[in-house]
């Protein structure tokens, strides 16, 4: 009975930490301490989510280190073709930021048609001003040693420092990216999500949780990068699905089909009235006693 109780109570306090890792919109984000509203400590609650802002743009003259510690801006990633996936993380996350981009090293490596490089970007770029270039880039050479991302020079892992924290800030709210700081455990709280931005720079889709399915990551790259990136077959099928917020992915688009079920009953139609007309019109004065011969006397 003992040793039954001891389980139940390890169960319960594995059920509660389960529960502390998810907020309200059933988006993962790094939580401590007693819920408050909703999931979050009262402390937190209001500071930390994802106010989407599509089709908004965001500003390209921000300033930040590259792995190598050099200041780079913003608008080098954006060159007219290749869109950017965007995610925000900080390299001392005891767990979630880990998951994030481990997630999003699987979407890349198992999402065929667009490729790491040729066709986009990914950019991390780190929320705490204490993350350094060198454990940005050791992070990196994580990811390079799997060997199954592509060109790891399309792969950018961005830190502010201190003199850089204000273009860190000014991206999440372009963005809608709401993240808090608390100094009672020295964490930053915030949701697990993925921006893509097109070649230009425009937010065009939101990705949410730790996993994405390649299906929806590869629309959503193809969807960003407006007809620069993706085969025929793939911008056709942008066309025909659409993301549905609530299941978060992309589904048939309905109306969509249905237009395209009309336009082609409408050529079918179309097709079968030029075949008879030619027909019709081929029966000319010389060939109509073939067609209709005289009646014997």
């Amino acid at each position: 009975m003992r040793i039954r109780g001891l389980l139940l109570l390890l169960g319960a306090a594995l059920a509660v930490g389960a529960h502390a890792q998810v907020t309200t919109t059933g988006q993962f984000a790094p939580l401590d301490g007693e819920p408050g509203q909703g999931d979050l400590p009262n402390r937190l609650a209001g500071r930390v989510g994802v106010q989407e802002k599509l089709a908004a743009r965001v500003p390209t003259d921000l300033t930040f280190l590259d792995e190598s510690g050099r200041e780079v801006e913003l608008s080098t990633l954006f060159d007219g073709e290749r869109p950017v996936v965007l995610a925000f993380v900080y390299h001392t996350c005891p767990m979630l930021c880990s998951l994030v981009l481990d997630g999003l090293a699987d979407a890349v490596a198992q999402t065929d048609g667009v490729d790491l490089g040729p066709d986009y970007q990914v950019l991390a770029v780190s929320v705490d001003p204490n993350d350094t270039p060198a454990r940005a880039d050791s992070v990196k050479s994580r990811y390079a040693r799997l060997g199954t991302l592509g060109d790891l020079d399309a792969l950018h892992m961005w830190t502010v420092g201190p003199e850089h924290e204000a273009s860190v800030e000014t991206l999440a709210d372009a963005v809608g990216f709401e993240y808090a700081y608390d100094v009672r455990t020295g964490e930053y709280a915030h949701n697990a999500a993925v921006i893509v931005l097109s070649p230009e720079g425009k937010i065009t889709r939101y990705l949410y949780g730790i996993s994405h399915a390649p299906f929806d990551f590869k629309l959503a790259v193809v969807e960003a990068g407006e007809g620069t990136v993706g085969s025929t077959l793939d911008k056709f099928l942008v066309t025909c699905f659409e993301y549905d917020d609530e299941a978060q992915s992309y589904s048939l688009a309905i109306l969509n089909w249905t237009k395209i079920g009309g336009l082609l009953l409408l050529l079918a139609f179309g097709g079968m009235l030029v075949y008879f007309w030619r027909r019709e019109a081929g029966k000319t004065p010389d060939n109509w006693g073939d067609v209709h011969p005289t009646p014997a006397a």
